[in-house]
């Protein structure tokens, strides 16, 4: 008898158990197949959707026989578990880089996302932090296999139940499909959302294909200056030292947006004027960058091939291709050419080549000997003292340079402040300095902090910027720069619906080389206005060189038209 009840108990605690794992697999594969697009949609109200994907799962498990079924269902449940982990991929890339996750080309760009996040938090916690999610990722992407397998075989089991809650759920989902109903705007009742998410997959790997061949085209294009003469071309900055600046997240939001503008923009208004008072002259637009929220590397190339570089792909062809580039126009000119990267780590032999550099620097190789401000390897006011020491000595020869100024990149935090020129040395001068900002981990999430934070991140970007200026070339008429945004910051702080614009500024002392900006009607100062023309980013080297130059050579006749 006893035997009897312990059966019936153990029983009844293994029937628990079962329906305790199917309400679980239940649940998990509901919310991931309700997963929202943007972040900003997670709430509670979000599941109380009916997903398409489940029905048509359900359905599937009711009409196959079951031998079939044990073979299809965890396909199915790879499928969907595969499909979660690019849904994580796609919010992050959503509320950072304002774009869908491409999965031919992102992938490489988890590496160096890798690499940012130790930089910006610390090697020990990053790892750390990386290793569990890569381990929760993992369990994930099993335990949804595993609950589809289960769910399909349950349903198999109670097929008379299923098949009665199947049609109230398929009817209810398709009155809310004809009516519009929406629990959280933008997330309908009548969800197809995983659907959505792998046709919107499956096309950007067909559409990543069909660029090939139309980039490749665009690359053997005719580049009306690839045959100017050399003496010829950049021919009205002849002498100038032209020095090209990045400001790491310096995007539109930084002077229109009332939580960040403010600061920004009395910093832009104080260095127009002590410019003004030094004799330079500045006029100022904005850029729309192919980029948001990172992969800079992709601005910096636009800008400098006049072509728009908006992914990894792009970048790649154009990389091993021979297009005139800013770099490669002033050497053929003349100029040195330095690129200065302090988030580099080590030689770029590919950019040094398609760009033609002379020299390229990055941590390493500055003599920086200081503490790291979480992504910044150094402070930005090191950044341009070292240019400055190694590259514009007396007597040194015209200098075209690219320099990344990166205090500004997320996640803002902590901040080097603006000490005397004479005192950096080789910058252990900044040691302490971390401990007095909060750290990344502290502010993490926090949208308002960390709004604060970018803006006081741009304010110090340009206070050091119009410091070197005022400080080392207050005389300097053979100074010419260009101050550029790479992207806006990530969507915590620019918005979901922000536009990719940045803003961008010519400087100059030399009158005539500010005259031959006339054309461009630009506002007049470091400050571009609401109306301030907005340009694709591709379109600024044709137009610098069409003012700087001269005027650039037609494409030859075609076969038909050569004399013969």
């Amino acid at each position: 008898m006893a035997e009897v009840v312990h059966e019936r108990r153990a029983g009844r605690r293994r029937a628990w158990w079962g329906w305790s794992a199917t309400v679980l697999a239940g649940v998990l594969v509901w919310s991931v197949l309700l997963a929202p697009d943007r972040l900003f949609r997670f709430t509670p109200a979000v599941l109380l959707r009916i997903p398409l994907e489940a029905l048509a799962v359900v359905a599937l498990a009711l009409v196959l026989p079951s031998r079939r079924l044990r073979v299809v269902a965890p396909v199915v449940g790879a499928l969907l578990g595969l499909l979660t982990l690019v849904r994580i991929l796609d919010l992050g890339f959503r509320a950072v880089l304002h774009r869908s996750f491409n999965p031919v080309t992102d992938w490489r760009l988890l590496g160096p996302a890798a690499v940012a996040v130790r930089d910006s938090a610390g090697s020990g916690w990053a790892d750390a932090a990386l290793a569990g999610a890569a381990l929760v990722l993992l369990v994930l992407v099993v335990g949804v296999t595993r609950s589809v397998t289960r769910l399909c075989l349950v349903a198999r089991r109670h097929r008379r139940a299923t098949a009665g809650t199947l049609g109230g759920l398929g009817v209810l989902w398709l009155v809310a499909a004809l009516l519009g109903a929406q629990l959280v705007p933008g997330a309908p009742v009548a969800s197809h959302g995983a659907a959505d998410l792998a046709v919107t997959q499956v096309r950007a790997a067909a559409e990543n294909l069909r660029d090939l061949p139309v980039f490749r085209e665009q690359l053997a294009a005719h580049d009306p200056y690839a045959s100017v003469p050399a003496d010829r071309l950049l021919a009205g900055l002849r002498g100038k030292d032209v020095v090209v600046v990045f400001v790491e997240s310096y995007g539109r939001v930084a002077v229109e947006d009332p939580a960040v503008a403010p600061g920004v923009r009395a910093v832009l208004a104080a260095g127009t004027r002590s410019l003004e008072d030094a004799g330079f002259s500045a006029r100022s637009a904005f850029l729309t960058s192919p980029t948001f929220g990172g992969v800079s590397w992709l601005a910096h190339a636009t800008l400098q091939s006049g072509l728009w570089i908006d992914r990894q792909q792009r970048h790649d062809q154009l990389l091993a291709s021979d297009r005139l580039t800013l770099s490669a126009a002033f050497a053929a000119a003349g100029w040195r050419t330095v690129i200065d990267v302090p988030s580099n780590r080590g030689p770029w032999p590919e950019g040094e080549r398609f760009y033609r550099l002379d020299r390229t620097y990055n941590r390493y190789d500055v003599g920086y000997a200081g503490p790291k401000f979480g992504f910044a390897a150094m402070p930005d006011q090191y950044t341009l003292a070292a240019f400055e020491r190694l590259e514009l000595r007396p007597g040194h020869p015209p200098v075209m340079a690219e320099i990344d100024l990166v205090s500004a990149h997320e996640p803002w935090t902590p901040l080097p402040r603006l000490l005397d020129w004479a005192a950096l040395g080789d910058g252990s001068v900044f040691d302490g300095m971390p401990a007095e900002g909060p750290s990344a981990a502290e502010v993490l999430g926090d949208a308002e902090r960390l709004r604060a934070l970018y803006g006081r991140s741009i304010e110090y970007s340009l206070d050091v910027l119009f410091s070197w200026v005022t400080t080392f070339h207050r005389d300097d008429d053979d100074l010419v720069l260009v101050l550029v945004g790479d992207h806006q910051p990530a969507e915590i702080i620019s918005g979901p619906d922000a536009t990719p614009d940045v803003p961008v500024t010519v400087l100059a002392r030399d009158p005539a080389v500010v005259d031959r900006l006339a054309p461009w009607n630009w506002d007049t100062g470091m400050l571009p206005g609401p109306r301030a023309p907005v340009w694709p980013m591709d379109a600024f080297r044709d137009r610098f060189f069409a003012a700087f130059g001269s005027a650039p050579v037609p494409p030859g006749p075609s076969a038909a038209e050569r004399p013969r």
